[in-house]
């Protein structure tokens, strides 16, 4: 059994799965996909860019769902970019965005600087109404840097919040033991985490039903086909594709249902977290 079940109170052979709908914020089209995802499809909750270009009107949109912050540091998008909301100078680039790679970032942001911005980011989705559920970090940036992963921990310790860690793979090549130290400190996160940024339909499909007992999460990045999606990079079918999985997949729901999986929301593991 392991030990996020035995918190939440479920049996040693659940199987948990949360359905992140991201990017909430970065366009006009991701709010359509993400809230439809949340309210007609199963999507269990979202990650809010607060630097997105269409962060305030997602928060004009918010009914209350299980809503986390993916605290951004890149604007990896070659024509479509976003700032810092505190405009420190070292999160920048060359062109005035967030920097497009993670090791930019890295070259060149202070750590202090680094830390408003975050703090900012999270103080401002709690300022605009979300009950903020979770934290997350586009990209990975402030999981795999010792130094940055001090400033995720330290947020989520403050406010309380679980927060998305990838698994031993991950661990291995970052050099240190997020998941460890983030245990240490009582900071929940889920057991297994399936995420390939914008994979393939198919391949989500499978993982969600070949799930290990705990708490798995899979992460979508679901918008509606809009000639502005279109028009922001060449992503764009597969971001429709994941917006049609978690809306108009009878079968997966279905699925789902044989296979004893129950759906949960980061919000389930946010109370554990804080009754302890």
């Amino acid at each position: 059994m392991t030990a996020l079940l035995e918190r939440l109170g479920r049996d040693a052979d659940d199987r948990l799965l949360i359905l992140t709908a991201d990017l909430l914020g970065m366009c006009h089209a991701s709010n359509v996909g993400v809230y439809e995802s949340l309210r007609s499809g199963l999507a269990t909750g979202a990650g809010l860019m607060v630097p997105g270009p269409w962060a305030r009107d997602a928060a004009s949109h918010y009914r209350g769902e299980p809503v986390g912050v993916h605290l951004t540091l890149n604007a990896e998008m070659d024509c479509y970019r976003w700032r810092s909301i505190t405009q420190a100078p070292s999160l920048h680039d060359g062109d005035g965005g967030l920097p497009r790679t993670v090791e930019d970032l890295w070259d060149h942001a202070d750590l202090d600087e680094t830390r408003r911005e975050c703090r900012a980011q999270l103080e401002r989705a709690v300022l605009w109404g979300f009950d903020v559920s979770h934290l997350s970090t586009h990209l990975g940036a402030l999981q795999n840097r010792p130094e940055f992963f001090d400033v995720y921990l330290e947020l989520a310790i403050d406010f309380g919040l679980p927060i998305r860690l990838a698994g031993g793979a991950a661990e291995a090549s970052a050099g240190f033991p997020f998941r460890a130290l983030a245990a240490e400190e009582g900071v929940l996160t889920a057991d297994h985490h399936r995420m390939r940024r914008l994979a393939d339909p198919q391949v989500l499909e499978r993982q969600a039903m070949d799930l290990e007992p705990g708490v798995t999460e899979i992460v979508l990045e679901p918008a509606a086909d809009t000639p502005e999606l279109r028009a922001i990079g060449d992503e764009w079918g597969r971001r429709v594709e994941h917006r049609d999985l978690a809306c108009g997949n009878s079968e997966l729901r279905a699925d789902l249902d044989r296979g004893h999986v129950s759906l949960i929301s980061w919000r389930d593991l946010r109370d554990a977290q804080r009754q302890a």
